[in-house]
């Protein structure tokens, strides 16, 4: 084998150059909130157990689910699951071979995100 000094080589550029694309954010985020609405659907799974088990269990259980914490994972959760399913939408798309360009592809990427912000203002509207 060669000897070569690896200590004093430099990093690949790439660390320096790369900035992130919309496509590699909202893949991302596509994983990243499909795993979050897990924590979201065990939280209303408890709810639902608290509110067969007894009164004074639903009461703790309720009072977590609609304090400003259990709040702020409900919306999160309603944005996630908007998000989540326009991103997958967008891969229904891709799969039939439509709008693959990177022109059509970086518009699909903004509608998925503007997309899942309307929809969730909407709901928390609506609701």
């Amino acid at each position: 084998m060669a000897d070569v000094n690896r200590g004093n080589r430099p990093l690949s550029p790439h660390l320096q150059v790369y900035r992130p694309q919309l496509n590699s954010v909202t893949s991302i985020l596509t994983r990243i909130t499909g795993n979050a609405l897990l924590i979201g659907s065990l939280m209303i799974v408890w709810w639902f157990l608290a509110a067969a088990t007894s009164e004074e269990y639903f009461a703790v259980a309720n009072g977590f689910v609609t304090s400003w914490f259990g709040d702020l994972v409900m919306f999160g959760s309603v944005w996630a699951l908007w998000y989540h399913t326009l991103a997958g939408v967008r891969h229904l798309i891709w799969d039939n071979a439509k709008m693959l360009d990177l022109d059509s592809a970086e518009k699909l990427g903004w509608a998925v995100v503007i997309g899942s912000v309307v929809l969730t203002i909407l709901t928390v509207i609506a609701i």
